[in-house]
């Protein structure tokens, strides 16, 4: 995934009302708030409505699009607008892609449409390798002005009788396979103008095999505790299906979130892979809650790119295994029959346990396993396996890191495009003696036509040795202690008694 995914994103939300004045207060706002952000998502009103999808910004609500996609790049922002797959009847593209047998017919040669969405609406046949060129067609044109990435939206309720699919597929199997053609058909656009590496969707819907088009995310959820809760249940079961990457709207979609809510919320949702911040009727910029919110999402968006050093690690086994960045604690762990049934908590990469509060006091129950746990917040430790119970306040939760792991935190800047190994510390945690491990810190562009650091870390007694092919300055943490080294130093030691634990 490009590194400018993993940074905040922020929304119009659904049916609210703006225009780019709208937006541009938004986007300043977390600019004035020395909150950092990444991507901007119009959402389906940056189109007219009732005329979904044309693909045309409505020039009563933004009448200079390309000028102002340009002011909010000259920002520093991706920009993300929705899509879905359907073509409205009042859509001025419904005559077009009816007249050249685009859209899905029925036994009798006749357009299937149906009305529970847009009036009249048709389906794009993407089993037409014609019909898929065209819909790419009219995205390209957008990429072309500016936007980065599309949040592909619906893509289900896929009709099975009475249909015919332009290649004769079984209208059964297509209920579910749709959403992969229509998903791969924007992903290969993506990955064709901007390079493999650099694609990103904001996906709804998926099938089997759906994981090579991310990222997705988890529907339309409720403003509530029991939602999120819930939310997470729905994350950790598409992990195990084996997709490597997941987000959902901070705070909830449906609703207006309590600040208790949006604030225990925002720490879950900036320790997921993928953050966002949506709703459906009302905003969630931070300062719509209360002046805490802002300071909540300030303190976990920049931790979150603190960790793209980890983060972009971890994403690479992803890649190479098919091991997802969030992880399930049988999945991770499965030799803790402590951990088979545990669904409130989760791994983010292999080597920080993230517990979400769901509650307004702060109560959390963690399952601590083996061995000495650490907070990556306060340094307190725990030892497991056992069960814990903990208070923690809104700028908290249990986010402990994992025995014998030297995490890297980066030296960030604000933005996910930072040099992810200049300045990167290494933190040192409970290391065993004779530990031994070679941490790769990835270039910041996900690894495209980079250079990676390696460090190669040795615990002997007391001493832990660094080795390493950086040419930047770094760090080695072990407690309260940090030892700098300057660029081009290629190896480093720090000891304490402390190691001989």
């Amino acid at each position: 995934m490009p590194a400018w995914s993993y940074g905040l994103w922020l929304t119009t939300s659904f049916t609210t009302s703006y225009d780019e004045r709208t937006v541009t207060s938004f986007v300043d706002g977390m600019a004035e708030r020395d909150i950092p952000l990444s991507v901007f998502h119009f959402d389906c009103f940056w189109m007219r409505e009732y005329q979904w999808c044309d693909f045309e910004w409505d020039p009563r609500t933004f009448p200079d699009p390309e000028g102002m996609l340009a002011r909010y790049k000259d920002k520093g922002l991706r920009i993300c607008v929705w899509i879905n797959s359907y073509i409205g009847q009042k859509s001025p593209l419904f005559a077009e892609a009816a007249e050249k047998g685009y859209l899905l017919r029925t036994a009798d040669g006749d357009v299937w449409q149906w009305d529970l969405w847009q009036a009249g609406m048709g389906l794009v046949d993407f089993t037409n390798p014609a019909a898929a060129a065209w819909y790419a067609s009219k995205l390209e044109a957008l990429l072309d002005m500016g936007v980065d990435c599309f949040k592909t939206d619906f893509g289900e309720r896929i009709p099975v009788d009475d249909v015919v699919w332009h290649d004769g597929s079984d209208p059964q199997k297509m209920r579910n396979y749709y959403t992969h053609l229509y998903n791969r058909t924007v992903f290969e656009l993506l990955e064709r103008k901007r390079g493999t590496g650099r694609a990103a969707l904001f996906a709804r819907s998926a099938t089997a095999g759906g994981q090579q088009y991310p990222v997705h995310w988890g529907g339309d959820n409720d403003s509530t505790f029991v939602s999120m809760a819930e939310t997470l249940r729905g994350g950790l079961s598409l992990a195990m299906s084996g997709f490597g990457y997941w987000s959902h709207d901070i705070g909830g979609f449906e609703g207006d979130p309590d600040p208790a809510v949006f604030k225990r919320w925002l720490a879950f949702g900036l320790l997921s892979s993928h953050s966002r911040l949506h709703g459906s009727g009302s905003v969630r910029v931070p300062w719509a809650f209360d002046d805490e919110a802002v300071d909540v999402t300030r303190r976990f968006t920049r931790l979150k790119l603190s960790l793209l050093p980890y983060l972009g690690a971890a994403a690479r086994d992803v890649v190479r295994h098919g091991t997802p960045l969030m992880r399930p604690m049988v999945l991770e762990l499965p030799e803790d029959r402590g951990g088979w049934d545990v669904d409130t908590q989760y791994l983010l990469g292999p080597a920080l346990l993230v517990a979400p509060v769901f509650s307004a006091d702060g109560d959390v129950d963690i399952y601590v396993p083996e061995g000495t746990w650490t907070s990556l917040l306060d340094g307190s430790t725990v030892t497991g396996p056992r069960w814990v119970r903990q208070r923690h306040g809104f700028d908290s939760l249990p986010l402990l890191v994992r025995p014998d792991t030297v995490l890297p935190i980066g030296a960030e800047d604000g933005t996910t495009d930072y040099d992810w190994a200049d300045g990167v510390t290494l933190h040192l945690v409970e290391l065993a003696d004779g530990h031994e491990s070679t941490l790769v810190v990835p270039a910041a562009d996900a690894g495209v036509g980079a250079a990676d650091a390696e460090f190669h870390v040795r615990r002997t007694g007391d001493e832990v040795v660094v080795t390493t092919t950086s040419t930047s300055a770094w760090a080695l943490r072990l407690g309260d202690r940090t030892v700098r080294f300057e660029p081009g130093t290629v190896e480093g030691r720090i000891g304490s008694t402390d190691l001989a634990r």
